[in-house]
């Protein structure tokens, strides 16, 4: 039996942080884990590393005060979410909110979303480890803004495990967002 391939992904992602988008030409740079690409299956949290797989694009979430509209999240249907300075994300996995948004303050640890240095200016939370979450095997995995650094590779602040992109280039995609978008992060050769 010959089985057809399974069509590419609107959005991809190669380790050495070149992402593309399906029916546009070229590619973009962008920032990957300061310990760059692992197996989904090694995943740990803290761990420094972005993982590979097919994450589902589940939402968008913006800061107001510094972007004069929403983003357009084109096709995708995606929820579009004004940040607040009292919104988190639980990075706890002993707590029953781990890798969830979460209200400040919050007993457990936690990442603020709410960042003086822009680099959560826009966040699009990826589907890694949220169905349901199994602790320790990593939280806030986003596709966000990158800041920059000249001694990196692409010029981009290394992340703590998410894929990022400088600002206005992530707007520019999200307008292009197909339906349905999926991010596919390839593993290491």
């Amino acid at each position: 039996m010959i089985m057809a391939a399974s069509p590419s992904p609107p959005l991809w992602v190669d380790p050495e942080g070149w992402l593309r988008l399906e029916g546009r030409p070229g590619r973009q740079p962008c920032a990957l884990g300061r310990a760059g690409v692992s197996p989904a299956e090694a995943k740990r949290e803290g761990d420094g590393a972005t993982p590979a797989g097919r994450w589902p694009l589940r939402r968008v979430f913006y800061r107001p005060d510094r972007l004069p509209a929403a983003p357009s999240v084109g096709a995708s249907g995606l929820p579009v979410t004004p940040l607040s300075p009292n919104l988190g994300w639980c990075d706890d996995p002993t707590h029953g909110d781990y890798n969830r948004l979460v209200t400040l303050p919050h007993p457990a640890g936690h990442e603020r979303l709410w960042r003086d240095d822009g680099l959560y200016d826009v966040i699009v939370v990826l589907g890694h480890n949220d169905n349901p979450p199994v602790p320790g095997r990593g939280s806030a995995v986003f596709l966000h803004a990158a800041l920059p650094d000249p001694g990196a590779r692409h010029g981009l602040r290394p992340t703590a495990g998410c894929v990022a992109l400088p600002l206005a280039d992530l707007v520019q995609l999200l307008a292009a967002l197909p339906a349905t978008p999926v991010l596919d992060i390839a593993p290491p050769s």
